[in-house]
């Protein structure tokens, strides 16, 4: 059965390490038969979320910020499937990502039964580098009902633009994806 897959590059370099392997990802997905979108945040304006509380207090009427986070996240409801990927800055996921997340707060209830997948690239040589960036993410997940984490590539020593292309990670993501 065909699934809605969307994935979020929040990369800040088109065609960085972690954005070589969403591409891979989504190729390995649509060659499953699913409906695959990506969705690059440095292309989209996102504000960070001020906690005004607006998008508690209307039943969801929206949000008091006119930007770009109300099209991804009514996305992100939509979807079957949601693809986290982010490069890894001083062991943490990129501002961009955190920035999302937290605005996902007026529309946290209705991500309801996704599966989740994570991309991750570092330049730290070390995988549990990545360990405070899984648990981040977890963390987000354990905010959702019926969250399921299916998967995860971890990228570690791979620090300038396109690194990770000469790796065995793009057929790791193809096959993560073809997986969904």
């Amino acid at each position: 059965m065909s699934k809605k897959v969307l994935i979020i590059s929040s990369s800040p370099r088109k065609g960085g390490n972690s954005d070589i392997l969403c591409d891979k990802f989504l190729e390995g997905s649509q060659a499953a038969g699913n409906q695959v979108e990506k969705i690059f945040l440095r292309d989209k304006k996102i504000n960070y979320c001020t906690g005004c509380g607006f998008c508690n207090t209307n039943d969801y009427s929206g949000c008091s910020q006119q930007d770009d986070a109300g099209e991804i996240l009514e996305k992100m409801v939509e979807a079957d499937v949601i693809v986290f990927a982010t490069p890894v800055y001083f062991y943490t996921m990129c501002a961009q990502l955190k920035t999302l997340i937290d605005r996902c707060c007026a529309r946290y209830t209705h991500i309801n039964n996704k599966e989740f997948y994570y991309i991750m690239t570092a330049a730290d040589g070390n995988p549990h580098a990545m360990d405070r960036v899984i648990e981040e993410l977890r963390g987000f997940l354990y905010c959702l009902s019926g969250a399921k984490e299916k998967g995860m590539i971890i990228g570690t020593g791979v620090w300038q633009k396109g690194d990770a292309a000469s790796t065995q990670l793009p057929q790791q993501a193809y096959n993560l994806g073809k997986s969904v």
